[in-house]
């Protein structure tokens, strides 16, 4: 799409500034979809704007993933949500039964206001998102809010996914707007803009081809900021050619891991990576749940999709691709500021490994494909 504007959030505490006034505007319908959700500051303030807007006459959708009712909410909640105007899914709820599509999670962020505006990236409804509660140090994610034509591909993304569990599904081009704001109608955008999905049923990795594309066209240097690291070796052998290129690829990974197991993992591909010219940093002020790839100052992806698994092959996910505009310019700037926080991992660090954790790290690397 050319007819657009992009504006990239580096915390989750300004995408959360930014949805809340963007909410406020919706005047014919939001729709909101999200794989984690629990009450506090966040979720409460926002779903206080969704029951007004709702009174006001305003089509609110909301989904989640059913992961949510393991722990964070009662698993009749979209009952809840209805009796405040609310029409609400949550999607694949857990049961005690065992099932392989239980696995393929929601894990996407999508924002729909008046099929005009669009958010996406890392961010959840959860307090640790915006860093009013604190977990593990200082909680590091982006967003990327988009307005304009590209909005499109967002809209269709919700509908496909809400359409599963209706019996009379809706209408797509009732939410297709043409509507655009005045400040963006008739605009030849700088660049491109791309938002794109992926379904694990498809059998088409789209997620992970946008990733491979980036690393195998880049010519100067490929950024990427990822909470995971668990690799299949098409995956391994791009970052690594890559770097045997001569591009200057780095990688921010957390400090402060949420899952030690996935830690472990991710640290036994380190000193191949490294070996190999990839250089690896660790973001000491705590966690970073970004999730980007920029290159050459004229391409980025911003999204939902981590570099494991179960966000290349098993989940439904989400994202954003950037394309010669001065967004990727903003990326490449979060990036830089962010690696100034961030500690180098050397070779001679892997080797002063914890003995237990790097033999924990290797046995788990055999069941890699189920993390």
């Amino acid at each position: 799409y050319e007819n657009y504007t992009a504006e990239y959030f580096p915390s989750g505490e300004q995408k959360f500034e930014r949805l809340k006034e963007e909410l406020e505007k919706a005047r014919k319908f939001i729709f909101m979809e999200y794989f984690i959700v629990e009450h506090g500051v966040m979720w409460d303030t926002i779903l206080e704007i969704l029951e007004r807007k709702a009174k006001e006459g305003v089509e609110v959708r909301f989904m989640y993933d059913g992961m949510c009712s393991i722990a964070l909410l009662p698993y009749h909640y979209p009952k809840i949500l209805e009796a405040k105007g609310i029409h609400c899914h949550a999607f694949a709820p857990i049961k005690p039964a065992l099932s392989t599509y239980q696995n393929n999670r929601d894990h996407r962020k999508i924002v729909v206001i008046d099929g005009h505006t669009a958010f996406t990236g890392g961010v959840n409804l959860a307090d640790e998102y915006i860093n009013v509660k604190e977990r593990f140090g200082y909680w590091k994610d982006v967003a990327v809010m988009i307005k304009g034509e590209a909005v499109k591909n967002f809209t269709i993304m919700f509908l496909q996914m809400w359409n599963i569990w209706e019996k009379t599904p809706l209408d797509y081009e009732k939410y297709l707007s043409h509507d655009l704001p005045q400040q963006i109608e008739g605009r030849r955008s700088e660049g491109f803009v791309l938002p794109y999905g992926d379904s694990p049923l498809d059998h088409e990795p789209v997620g992970k081809m946008v990733y491979l594309d980036i690393l195998n066209t880049a010519k100067k240097y490929v950024h990427i900021m990822t909470p995971y690291l668990i690799l299949d070796d098409e995956t391994i052998n791009a970052l690594r050619y890559a770097a045997k290129r001569g591009v200057d690829v780095k990688i921010i990974m957390p400090d402060i891991p949420d899952k030690k197991y996935a830690y472990l993992l991710a640290r036994t591909y380190y000193p191949e990576l490294i070996a190999s010219g990839v250089k690896i940093y660790e973001y000491e002020p705590g966690f970073t749940h970004a999730k980007i790839f920029v290159s050459d100052d004229e391409k980025a992806a911003v999204g939902s999709i981590n570099l494991d698994f179960r966000s290349l092959y098993l989940h439904f996910e989400c994202g954003t691709y950037l394309y010669r505009n001065s967004t990727v310019a903003d990326v490449e700037k979060d990036f830089e500021n962010t690696l100034e926080k961030c500690i180098p991992v050397t070779l001679k660090d892997c080797a002063q490994y914890n003995w237990f954790g790097t033999k924990a790290g290797r046995f788990l690397r055999l069941i890699a494909p189920l993390m």
